[in-house]
């Protein structure tokens, strides 16, 4: 069922958080502004400013709410996951040779590839800068191992994505790094700062983990069935980037000897012809993969609202239940 424009949870959520997501976008501005090196706004700014949701800095924030924290200190925390979150994707464009982001071209297209990891870099500098000023070892500690994470997943991505002999826990590994890792470090902050019991905690980060992996195989399945001008990328340009993503993978699990041969030419090789992306997704309806992810989706979204149960009876948990649900709504 699609939920009407103005209910969507994370449009609910940003309007509750609406003075904190001001504060947050101030810090941001502030904080990716450079004298020496003016390009560094510019690269910045186009990816920050292009209507992104979000979406990771208000589950910080989110987050700490709940927990009752009346401090400044998730302002910061929430800024730094957002420039951990832009700086991997500045990453993410280089490496995948991406040339649109949110429907808009690209910052290694509009620049160039040197610029894009250079002005990533300093986005990393920045959210670490930001994360120490918290004076928490154990905040600096969670933020820190989510951005090794995050490129041991991408790393792992490219071994692993061409591969055929890739299974869906490999793929699991992959998604919990690049994708999930910000999201239960996001969450999980948010209770760290405000001295929440490690219940809270625990169940904050369980919340992350989960939502994270139900957000990628959801958009891991919009790649191929989704509308791209509502989700700013072109159908199939997973195929095509011979990224071996979850719908594959089920079709190749099931695949005959000559259904192989194709996998094989089309992704492990990259010999790509005219009608192989109408082929692949004929080879998925017949397994039935799109719909078989869709309820790997949906699993991971009802564990994510199950986490849930420990924390305070609130209406940020209300809203933050609604958003895993909404994440597979997607779908629709």
């Amino acid at each position: 069922m699609n939920i009407p424009m103005a209910t969507k949870p994370h449009d609910r959520l940003a309007a509750a958080l609406n003075s904190d997501l001001e504060a947050v976008d101030g810090l941001i501005r502030a904080r990716m502004h450079s004298d020496n090196a003016p390009r560094i706004p510019e690269v910045t700014a186009h990816l920050v400013e292009a209507g992104g949701k979000r979406l990771r800095p208000m589950l910080t924030l989110a987050a700490a709410r709940l927990c009752g924290y009346d401090g400044a200190h998730h302002l910061k925390l929430a800024a730094t996951v957002e420039f951990i979150h832009t700086a991997t994707l500045l990453h993410d464009d280089v490496v995948d040779e991406s040339e649109k982001r949110r429907g808009r071209p690209t910052a290694n297209l509009l620049w160039d590839n040197k610029s894009s990891v250079l002005v990533g870099d300093y986005l990393f500098s920045r959210s670490f800068q930001l994360m120490v000023e918290t004076g928490s070892l154990r905040v600096l500690d969670i933020l820190a191992n989510a951005s090794a994470t995050i490129a041991e997943g991408e790393v792992l991505q490219m071994t692993a994505a061409t591969d055929l002999n890739t299974g869906e826990d490999v793929y699991l590994k992959i998604v919990r790094g690049k994708t999930a890792a910000l999201f239960s470090a996001a969450t999980e902050v948010g209770g760290v700062i405000s001295d929440a019991p490690e219940d809270k905690v625990q169940a904050l980060f369980a919340y992350g983990d989960a939502l994270g992996i139900a957000f990628q195989i959801a958009d891991d399945l919009l790649d191929y069935q989704g509308d791209s001008g509502a989700t700013g990328k072109n159908v199939g340009d997973d195929f095509r980037e011979r990224k071996l993503t979850l719908p594959v993978i089920k079709a190749v699990a099931q695949a005959t000897p000559e259904e192989h041969a194709f996998w094989q030419r089309t992704i492990e090789k990259g010999r790509q012809e005219d009608g192989d992306l109408e082929h692949a997704l004929s080879l998925m309806a017949k397994y039935d993969t799109l719909n078989a992810t869709r309820t790997d989706a949906e699993s991971w979204a009802a564990k994510a609202q199950a986490a849930l149960a420990p924390l305070p009876d609130h209406e940020l948990r209300a809203m933050l239940h609604d958003l895993a649900a909404y994440v597979v709504s997607r779908l629709s």
